[in-house]
């Protein structure tokens, strides 16, 4: 009699992991139905070279995410339901499947976390120390959960320890405790022209004044900024070296190294923001690689595993570390241990990487289909990104595009809103492309706008 044999061939992390997930994902083909009776255990084992103890652990992994029952005297038998019902009770779709189509909330995919959180949750749920999870961490300050955050950012070349760690709730959060800790009312601070919205917001709470730097396609110009130094004794600079929001360019390493030098020749500070880093597969050190002592890095595991696991990871200066601590303290006593706790399982059993590769191939399929669909206006786009910043032909304006836009039910980000101060608004829009639920609608949603691109914005804007 022929047994059920998964392949396990490409499938990453442990032995046992890979074949509890060759259930749910069997299990949800239908290859496996309900009530089927899994293999032996021995059987299993001979079958795929592998240990009996390996194959019993992800028996009882499944068992324990609900995929599958265990009698003793009859084996294991697969639960009414399934992974599938279990992933659709975790992860019902938040975002909207049948409204306007939207570009503008800039997040990734919300991916295949939902069978890995699962596990996770059930993991803790045996766990002989999970009350620690639910006391009072000074400072957040978890030395397993600033290790694992460490080698996190190894992936993207930056070294770091866990003494360097600070841990926030999501990137923004750690950029807020950076200007705190660096950044006093009345100061100006140096930023790109075009920005995070947000900034704005926190500059106008802190009293903090904003100088915006001239860009070309390579990021900041080095002599602007070399200028502004001089002429606002500015002490700070934010900026966003990697798939820069709005406009997605990625600085160069020879530009980055420009940058690092004006720096440490006028003593700033820099606020690093590399929320989007983990997608490209190919890209330049860090900026803080370059000045690492007067560098403040600042990225999330919100963009690069799923968009709920707000986990903040900022790698500080030894001469910014107390301060930033401090400041969480005071904004939030700590992140969450347990959020904090997911992330560092993840990172250490290799879910991160599983789940940071399937972002990237969805991204990858995403940014062809703009390519595809808008031709020529998606010639900016890098090979891999979460948005693309559209120059609109002259005969549009931002506000006439995005009104007749939603005309259609499409929603944009108009090129006004990145403004770091008020002035001429660029004749831009950026599109969130990881934002939609599916590929479909996200290209119903590109087609809408190429039509539009390609139409008279002369003449519908005297109508619209």
């Amino acid at each position: 009699m022929t047994i059920w044999t998964p392949n396990l061939t490409g499938r990453s992390g442990p032995k046992y992991r890979a074949l509890t997930d060759a259930i749910a994902d069997a299990i949800a083909d239908g290859s496996l139905t309900s009530e089927t009776k899994l293999p032996p255990q021995r059987e299993l084992a001979y079958a795929l070279d592998l240990s009996i103890g390996t194959v019993t652990r992800a028996y009882k992994n499944a068992e324990r995410r609900g995929l599958v029952a265990g009698e003793v005297g009859r084996g294991t038998y697969v639960r009414l339901g399934g992974s599938k019902q279990v992933a659709e009770t975790l992860w019902a779709p938040a975002r909207e499947i049948d409204g306007p189509i939207s570009f503008v909330m800039n997040l990734p995919p919300a991916g295949i976390a939902a069978t890995a959180l699962a596990e996770t949750f059930s993991d803790l749920g045996g766990s002989s120390h999970l009350g620690s999870l639910l006391d009072h961490q000074a400072n957040g300050r978890i030395e397993a959960h600033l290790q694992s955050a460490a080698s996190w950012l190894g992936r993207l070349g930056l070294d770091a320890t866990g003494e360097e760690i600070v841990l926030t709730n999501g990137a923004q959060h750690g950029i807020l405790m950076a200007l705190m800790a660096v950044a006093n009312p009345g100061d100006t601070v140096l930023a790109e022209k075009l920005t995070y919205p947000p900034l704005k917001q926190m500059a106008h709470h802190f009293g903090l004044k904003f100088h915006g730097l001239d860009m070309d396609d390579d990021g900041i110009l080095p002599d602007a900024l070399e200028v502004a130094c001089q002429k606002t004794q500015a002490n700070v600079l934010y900026c966003m070296p990697t798939l820069h929001s709005p406009t997605g360019m990625t600085m160069s390493t020879q530009r980055r190294e420009k940058i690092a030098e004006i720096a440490r020749g006028n003593s700033l500070t820099i606020i690093e923001d590399d929320v989007f880093g983990f997608l490209p597969e190919a890209r330049p050190l860090p900026l803080a690689s370059f000045a690492p002592e007067r560098t403040i890095f600042v990225t999330s595991v919100s963009k690069s595993l799923a968009p709920g696991l707000r986990i903040g990871i900022v790698r500080a200066p030894e001469n910014h570390r107390e301060a930033l601590r401090n400041a969480v303290q005071m904004s939030c006593w700590m992140p969450s241990p347990i959020t904090a706790e997911i992330t560092h399982r993840w990172i250490e059993d290799g879910t991160a990487d599983q789940l940071n590769a399937w972002l990237r191939q969805e991204m990858a399929a995403r940014c062809q289909l703009a390519r595809d669909i808008l031709g020529s206006a998606a010639s900016g786009l890098q090979a891999l990104s979460y948005h693309l910043w559209i120059d609109l032909p002259e005969s549009w304006t931002e506000e006439t595009f995005r009104t007749a836009a939603e005309q259609r039910g499409v929603k944009v980000a108009s090129g006004e809103i990145f403004l770091l101060k008020p002035g001429l608004a660029p004749q831009s829009l950026r599109l969130a492309l990881g934002y939609e639920t599916s590929r479909e609608r996200l290209a119903k949603g590109l087609t809408i706008v190429a039509e539009l691109l390609a139409s008279d914005g002369a003449r519908r804007s005297s109508i619209v």
